[in-house]
């Protein structure tokens, strides 16, 4: 009696031992292997060449803009005096064209002397002024935006020198040939410093480079902003996709072209997706190798995949959950 008490009690703990076990295993088994992404989007960063204060902010924070649209305008009144400054050297070097045309006569001569000695002048005032400017800039005393200015304005005044210099030895060596083609490069050369300022002053209207949506504004209106500086931030949300982040022994189930489905929470849907990229080179591993095991370091790779059909109302952030044992079934 005592033998088949022992021997029941035996044959328990065995169906208990093996109840458990088959437990474990199923539930290792059955739990699904999932992966998360993340949506990303085309992003733009609306900036301008030229530096000046925000005159006015047409857009705000999420409104919706169509390509070309005006987002931003710069208040540039340094850049309006220069345009006089270059308008005004066209001036002068158009009439000294058509003196060179019409001939020198002792007037001609005498103000074509008094305007190099007033481009001399300003050139040695323009020169103190950018030395001046130049020692307060590595005091820290004046902005660079100040020396660009001071060095431009003296570049402009030395090049206002030279053609004034070369005009009054038109004037004295007569209206040659070479003469009058001289008289009609610095011509050109005054339309070209003007159409070089107007299209520094047209870049102060700043647009929308793409349909989208508004996703940041840096700073507002009234604000001094610098050349290059990313006032606007216009998110394309027509060309959308998704970033995994994939353990390398992952990697033989797909390649570019694979079609996956992925459950976006945010949306409470189900969405088709293709794989267009995978990296080419591993960003950091997810499990470090015991040596005394023989492991190795797994690594992970970026992939990213796009939205086989458009999806409505899809956004930036949102987590994209892909059940990978469902994937190596389709496999």
């Amino acid at each position: 009696m005592k033998r088949i008490n022992i021997l029941g009690i035996v044959i328990t703990v065995v169906v208990i031992v093996a109840a458990v076990i088959l437990l474990g295993w199923y539930l290792v088994k059955s739990a699904p292997v999932l992966i998360q992404g993340t949506v990303e989007c085309t992003t733009y960063k609306a900036s301008s060449k030229i530096a000046g204060r925000i005159d006015e902010m047409k857009v705000i924070q999420g409104q919706q803009v169509e390509k070309g649209e005006l987002l931003y305008v710069l208040s540039t009144p340094e850049l309006n005096a220069k345009l006089q400054q270059a308008e005004a050297v066209k001036s002068a070097a158009y009439a000294l064209d058509q003196k060179a045309l019409n001939g020198a006569r002792s007037q001609q001569i005498e103000a074509a002397m008094n305007m190099w000695q007033k481009a001399q002048v300003g050139k040695v005032l323009a020169q103190k002024t950018f030395e001046r400017v130049q020692n307060l800039y590595k005091e820290g005393v004046v902005p660079a935006q100040k020396l660009d200015e001071a060095e431009a304005n003296y570049r402009a005044m030395v090049a206002t020198e030279l053609a004034a210099k070369a005009q009054y030895d038109l004037v004295l060596d007569g209206a040659s040939k070479e003469d009058k083609a001289a008289a009609a490069a610095q011509v050109k050369q005054a339309q070209g410093a003007v159409n070089e300022v107007e299209s520094y002053i047209s870049d102060a209207m700043v647009y929308s480079p793409v349909t989208g949506e508004v996703s940041s504004i840096i700073a507002e209106q009234g604000e001094l902003v610098g050349s290059g500086y990313p006032v606007v931030t216009v998110l394309d949300l027509s060309d959308t996709w998704v970033t995994f982040n994939i353990k390398e022994d992952m990697l033989p189930k797909i390649h570019v072209g694979t079609r996956m489905t992925g459950h976006i929470p945010a949306l409470d849907r189900d969405v088709e997706f293709e794989v267009t990229y995978i990296a080419v080179q591993a960003d950091f591993a997810t499990w470090n190798a015991t040596r005394t095991q023989g492991g190795f370091d797994i690594r992970t790779f970026a992939v990213k995949a796009k939205p086989v059909n458009d999806v409505a109302n899809i956004r930036p952030g949102m987590s994209v959950i892909v059940n990978w044992s469902q994937l190596e079934k389709q496999e």
